[in-house]
């Protein structure tokens, strides 16, 4: 059964002049978490079962080489004339908090938890370059154990269509078992290496990317958040997956992964890769247990 949902970029996204600030969005999004704060006007979330037309745009947004190699050393990537290819995410994050914490959405942003995420970038890109974001919602549908819906993000350069982004986000409750449960990509078990992750890894992390939700930064606000200790970013572990296989992409290449059990900080994951007929397989696991904190493909695109 598929919940109702918009299938389409809807016609007039507002354009935003300047990046919003993470932080007012970031409360934003935090405060309906509190008990009783919820119901407070301007806080209420709508009831629906529809997502709404909205979406969220930035126009000749430039690229700061300087946070891009900031980008690079905490992801692992080689300094290089062109850009790693999560990178255009950072563009695209204030966009879909500013989505998530719209009035007329129906879902809290806390909570919401990141299920899939895939990037398909179409040619080599630059720092030189300069580049139109777009972001929007569609595809609201049941899931297996509650609810999905997808951020949707596409960014060009003078019309030409070179990355695009699918987020897939999940809520529990309302769920139907017959519903599908998302991406599933097998398990690499063979080989792999140890990384070791330090307990400030999300801090570090959020100081380059703007994801200050506070599940990534101590123990203590992660515990508020149900969470023994803090946690990566799925966006980081996906990001560090790729630079250590970037030297066997193509420049025009699709990466998809699903994000399953969270990687609490400090503490030590394994990556695997394989060589597959369509590409490349990778996977973060947990060595302990061979529990997978992240399972993925890359092929061309």
């Amino acid at each position: 059964m598929t919940v109702a949902g918009r299938l389409s970029r809807p016609g007039d996204l507002k354009v935003l002049d300047d990046a919003p600030g993470s932080v007012p969005l970031l409360l934003k999004a935090a405060l309906p978490a509190i008990p009783g704060v919820s119901a407070l006007p301007g806080l209420r979330k709508p009831s629906s079962t529809e997502l709404p037309e909205i979406g969220f745009a930035r126009k000749d947004v430039p690229i700061d080489a300087g946070h891009v190699a900031a980008y690079a050393a905490v992801t692992a990537f080689p300094r290089k004339d062109t850009l790693p290819l999560p990178y255009l995410h950072m563009l695209a994050f204030p966009l879909h908090l500013s989505v998530l914490t719209d009035r007329s959405f129906p879902f809290p942003a806390m909570g919401t938890v990141h299920l899939e995420n895939t990037i398909t970038q179409h040619r080599a890109l630059t720092a030189d370059e300069r580049y139109d974001v777009e972001v929007w919602p569609q595809n609201l549908r049941t899931h297996r154990k509650g609810r999905a819906f997808d951020l949707m993000t596409e960014i060009s350069v003078a019309g030409e269509v070179v990355w695009e982004e699918v987020s897939t986000y999940f809520r529990r409750g309302g769920g139907d078992e017959a519903a599908g449960a998302g991406k599933d990509f097998p398990v690499v078990t063979d080989g792999g290496v140890d990384w070791r992750l330090g307990g400030d890894l999300g801090r570090r992390y959020a100081a380059v990317s703007g994801d200050r939700n506070p599940i990534h930064l101590y123990a203590a606000t992660a515990k508020a958040f149900g969470f023994p200790r803090q946690i990566a970013h799925g966006m980081w572990t996906k990001a560090r997956c790729i630079a250590a296989i970037e030297n066997r992409l193509p420049d025009a290449v699709r990466v998809e992964v699903a994000f399953k059990k969270p990687v609490l900080l400090p503490t030590t994951v394994r990556f695997a890769k394989e060589t597959t007929e369509t590409g490349v397989a990778f996977s973060l696991t947990d060595p302990k247990r061979d529990a997978p904190h992240l399972t993925g493909r890359a092929t061309a695109a």
